[in-house]
């Protein structure tokens, strides 16, 4: 499955120093400029391992960038951006999913079950001064890898000849060595057949993100919110594909 995600996103981020300096909370969207409307690229696969059970894999990528003139000074890392300083900054960030579901209830016209799986997210933030006046160090950014596990509860049912529906929820808080996170994800999507295993597919996703991350010079707090609407393609195959 492959399309399209037009995320609505809120972002906060504090970075710090491990000597001290607690630096400032920013929201990206309000402070920094960036867009609160996107469009990123989501795949995903599917691998029916059984009548009862599967595995799925997405990814979703989303790199954001923004300049703006600061209205208040900020610090971010051990870097302080003077008000009315001329910033750019950026938000790149990936995640990836893995998980396995194992339906309880497995009938033809529906199954509900449970989900274990792990979302990890790939993200590099930063900030850095614009103009020929200024320091040219002036810049700082944090990248971490958080792998934050979760679990949760998916439905799939048939409505129609042609029409299906799917749902799932996620949610888990945990610390893991230097990152600690709470992740709470859910999905709706309906699903059209346009012709043999050939679909269509419109849903509305969103994911909440809180992350803390410990490293050897920073100390950074990470939270991003997004949730919007997905138009996705979708190919099935194998032996064991059937159509109601």
């Amino acid at each position: 499955m492959a399309g399209g995600f037009f995320p609505v996103n809120n972002t906060e981020v504090q970075v710090g120093t491990n000597n001290g300096k607690i630096g400032t909370t920013i929201d990206f969207e309000n402070d920094l400029g960036f867009k609160k409307n996107n469009v990123s690229f989501t795949g995903s696969f599917e691998w029916r391992i059984s009548k009862r059970s599967r595995l799925d894999f997405e990814y979703f990528y989303l790199d954001r960038s923004a300049s703006k003139t600061l209205e208040k000074t900020i610090e971010f890392g051990d870097k302080e951006f003077d008000i009315n300083t001329r910033v750019t900054a950026f938000s790149n960030n990936q995640i990836i999913r893995v998980a396995y579901g194992y339906a309880i209830l497995a009938k033809p016209k529906y199954e509900a079950g449970l989900l274990l799986g792990a979302h990890v997210l790939l993200g590099d933030v930063g900030i850095r001064a614009e103009g020929q006046n200024v320091d040219a160090e002036l810049r700082e950014n944090l990248d971490f890898t958080a792998p934050l596990p979760d679990v949760g509860i998916w439905g799939k049912f048939v409505l129609g000849r042609r029409w299906g529906l799917y749902t799932n929820i996620n949610y888990l808080a945990l610390k893991i060595d230097n990152i600690s996170g709470r992740i709470m994800s859910y999905n709706l999507s309906v699903l059209y057949n346009v012709t043999g295993n050939f679909s269509l597919v419109a849903g509305y996703t969103g994911l909440n993100f809180k992350v803390d991350v410990e490293k050897e010079r920073l100390n950074g707090f990470f939270k991003w919110g997004y949730n919007g609407p997905t138009i996705t393609a979708a190919y099935t195959f194998g032996k064991h594909v059937k159509h109601h």
